[in-house]
């Protein structure tokens, strides 16, 4: 397990003996995700990858959602408090979650079976006054103080840190032990932004007699460029279909920079050494091929949203540089190319027809109308994915794709979307 996540650069920290627990026999171990969100992104699957090794080394994994936690807020890595979620929300988001996690995790196995929990279903109903007797008199205050998470927020005298989140380390380590009781989780995992979290619960559960724990962080990942890892000009890249398309999630990937790949291939799929070694030769021999980002996009496309959504992106990918559109509807048309230039027609002029030269120049693809004949007369034109090649040729009202676009391309990569107004 220890030496799986080393090598594909997942590894930051582990505590001291981590490794040996592995080796002596099947430990179960648990990565908590915070339901802010009713969608997981692509900085969680670094996590989720933990737990995905955890398993394929036959050990039994934990995803904890954090519906309770959720309605506190971890302080890790934030410079201001968040907004704080009700109780409806968190428990939707939840849900959210689990139907993801489902994608990576077997919860079928009979050797090492996964299993999935929410906090919110010993948090919700934990007494104040019971917690702080039983649980808050083994944490030291000075100790607390000590934390990254906490001095960075002290450091700053205008917002501070309230004492919700300055609580949230006793909850989570609370966490550490009810799941300790309940299915003998003895290792927590997370980012290296959670080691002061992980280590206050191996803590506590030997101060409340429980047994030796464990923890090990993955570090947080940046791009070569320093940029922190799944963030776009765009914004978050989720991994839900609704948020962020199968297509968008595959253009995501497929855009990885050359000195990113490689280590994205081996953290985030589970190709092995032999194959990624390949996949790096050919972006050292033949980066202009970008296999390795194709590789890459394939893979994570495939186990996130299936074998035919992957279908549908690569072959919109393909359209792009002049692939056939057979089998894309407006809905598709619409996404893949929402970056291209485009032009709105009112639908009333197509019923008499608008030659196509006329249209080109007017919305400007071309010059004039002269260099637009040009181009159809030398086939370099092609409407809805078919050459057209009669410089007289019309756009009429059977042309748009479901009655609302149409395409027009200029050799390989010059494209104009017409909306139907």
């Amino acid at each position: 397990m220890i030496e799986e996540l080393r090598w594909r650069g997942l590894l930051a920290d582990a505590t001291e003996h981590a490794e040996a627990a592995f080796a002596a026999g099947q430990v179960t171990g648990y990565i908590g995700f915070d339901p802010t969100a009713s969608s997981l992104h692509v900085g969680s699957l670094v996590p989720i990858m933990g737990l995905v090794h955890l398993q394929r080394a036959g050990h039994c994994p934990i995803a904890l959602v954090g519906g309770g936690t959720g309605l506190i807020g971890d302080p890790s890595g934030k410079a201001s408090e968040r907004a704080l979620l009700d109780r409806a929300r968190a428990e939707a988001n939840a849900e959210g979650i689990h139907r993801q996690l489902a994608a990576f995790l077997d919860f079928e196995s009979r050797a090492a079976p996964a299993r999935m929990a929410n906090n919110l279903d010993w948090l919700g109903d934990l007494g104040l006054v019971d917690f702080l007797r039983d649980t808050g008199k083994h944490f030291s205050v000075n100790a607390m103080l000590r934390k990254e998470s906490v001095r960075r927020r002290l450091a700053d005298e205008e917002s501070g840190i309230s004492f919700t989140e300055f609580s949230y380390q006793l909850l989570q380590a609370y966490d550490f032990l009810e799941l300790n009781r309940r299915y003998g989780c003895t290792l927590q995992m997370g980012g290296s932004d959670q080691w002061g979290n992980i280590t206050a619960g191996i803590d506590l559960v030997r101060r409340m007699g429980g047994p030796r724990c464990h923890g090990v962080v993955f570090p947080l990942v940046e791009s070569s460029s320093g940029v922190k890892f799944g963030k776009t000009e765009e914004g978050t890249v989720w991994l839900d279909s609704e948020r962020t398309s199968p297509y968008r999630f595959y253009q995501f990937w497929l855009n990885t920079e050359d000195g990113d790949v490689i280590r994205y291939l081996m953290m985030f799929t589970l190709l092995d050494r032999s194959t990624i070694d390949e996949l790096a030769h050919a972006v050292a021999d033949r980066p202009h091929a970008r296999e390795a980002q194709r590789r890459l996009a394939s893979e994570l496309t495939r186990t996130v949203h299936g074998a035919d959504a992957l279908d549908r992106a690569e072959r919109a990918s393909k359209v792009l540089f002049g692939g056939s559109l057979d089998g894309l509807g407006a809905a598709d048309i619409a996404e893949i190319f929402a970056d291209v230039p485009s032009t709105a027609v009112a639908r009333s002029s197509l019923e008499a027809g608008v030659e196509l030269a006329i249209l080109m120049a007017d919305a400007g693809m071309t010059a004039s109308r002269s260099e637009a004949r040009r181009l159809i007369l030398g086939g370099g034109v092609y409407l809805n994915g078919e050459r057209v090649t009669d410089i007289g040729s019309v756009v009429g009202e059977r042309d748009p794709i479901e009655d609302r676009f149409v395409l027009i391309r200029i050799g390989r990569k010059r494209h104009l979307v017409v909306e139907l107004a």
